[in-house]
């Protein structure tokens, strides 16, 4: 049995679906040694792989109650900002 996230509301100002978001990727980074922040390359300073950057996805997606990312979209972000931004965007779309 998987345990289920429960979606955050998406009553969330920005700066805290921010949070979220680094706090779920700093959480999952292969690399536990390094700080993350918005700046952070997700594969060079946070050692993300292909699985690692697709159970991430996986757990945004959950955590927002986001549809899937695009495949064209998922491999043009890099950083940690990029993702807050997506996710920002996607909750934006959804209202």
């Amino acid at each position: 049995m998987t345990e289920q996230a429960t979606p955050v509301s998406t009553d969330l100002s920005d700066e805290e679906v921010r949070a979220k978001v680094l706090t779920v990727i700093a959480d999952m980074a292969p690399k536990q040694d390094v700080k993350a922040t918005t700046d952070s390359v997700l594969i060079q300073d946070l050692g993300y792989h292909s699985l690692a950057l697709m159970e991430v996805a996986f757990a945004l997606e959950d955590e927002f109650d986001l549809d899937p990312i695009d495949e064209k979209t998922a491999r043009q972000i890099t950083t940690v900002g990029a993702v807050q931004d997506l996710v920002i965007k996607k909750i934006s779309e959804k209202s």
